[in-house]
């Protein structure tokens, strides 16, 4: 049995990684699902996404030897989602990650039938959150709001707003995922 990739997008601040959290703490212990840790060029702190930190050169060298099955660069930092990955998707498990717009082109092509889960929420919540993690200046947050991404998203992706209350999104994302596993009733 072949798993599914479902792929988290959208802006930052828009709470991917809390919609992604929401569903851990539900969906982990089913064995189903999987969430996968990313790995970036930057050192993880307690206002940042759990992930695993190496240097520029460190990360340069996993690249070079396949260590990913998915990197890309964003805000100046490199992002990669490890191989091993792909054990959970030949167990039959769905797999999530949190990945960059940009990145969804590379994402199909190499696995054609992943999901694609597009989170939004209103411009004014997504400042807050950007100004609450404390990571950024008042300009840079501007920047992010004004960020545009060319990359088009397919046709079938889902689109969740996550502008109110966690538990709303997120049961959306839970479904979601239970229905890609065929999980009944968890």
């Amino acid at each position: 049995m072949k798993g599914t990739f479902v792929a988290v997008v959208g802006p930052s601040g828009v709470g991917k990684d809390s919609l992604i959290d929401f569903a851990r703490a539900r969906l982990e212990a089913s064995g189903r699902v999987a969430f996968v840790r990313r790995v970036v060029t930057r050192q993880a702190h307690g206002g940042s996404e759990d992930h695993d930190s190496l240097d520029a050169a460190a990360f340069a060298a996993a690249e070079a030897a396949g260590e990913f099955a998915l990197n890309w660069d964003a805000y100046g930092l490199r992002y990669g989602l490890p191989i091993t990955l792909e054990n959970d998707l030949a167990a039959g498990r769905v797999v999530v990650a949190n990945l960059s717009r940009g990145a969804v082109p590379a994402l199909l092509a190499r696995y054609s039938d992943a999901v694609v889960v597009s989170v939004r929420a209103e411009r004014d919540v997504i400042a807050q959150r950007l100004a609450n993690r404390g990571r950024e200046t008042e300009d840079s947050i501007r920047r992010r709001l004004e960020r545009s991404v060319a990359a088009p998203l397919p046709t079938s992706t889902v689109e969740i707003d996550n502008s109110g209350p966690l538990e709303v999104a997120g049961s959306q994302f839970v479904q979601l995922l239970q229905d890609v596993a065929g999980l009944v009733g968890v």
